[in-house]
């Protein structure tokens, strides 16, 4: 990701702020349509692992640092390395 730009929609570039923001920390899918999509948190919606999946892939390596918690959500890693074992997609 050094020295070249990334394209990223309003929404991706919403969404990997909030993520390396809160670096470390757990964001469920509910937490995340609110805080990005400003959506209500009884909808049922694939949209937040639509945009996570699109924004890893414009990342490339990069993506490795948005970590998928089974069954709970995303978090980007706060520090070390990315241990390619505990990746998701």
């Amino acid at each position: 990701m050094a020295n070249r730009d990334i394209e990223l929609t309003t929404t991706e570039f919403k969404l990997l702020r909030l993520l390396m923001e809160r670096a470390g920390r757990v964001q469920s899918r509910t937490a995340l349509l609110q805080a990005v999509w400003h959506a209500q948190p009884d909808i049922q919606t694939r949209t937040v692992d639509m945009h996570v999946q699109r924004l890893r892939s414009k990342l490339g390596a990069g993506g490795e640092w948005i970590e998928t918690v089974r069954g709970v959500g995303y978090r980007f890693r706060s520090g070390g390395t990315v241990e390619r074992s505990h990746r998701r997609r």
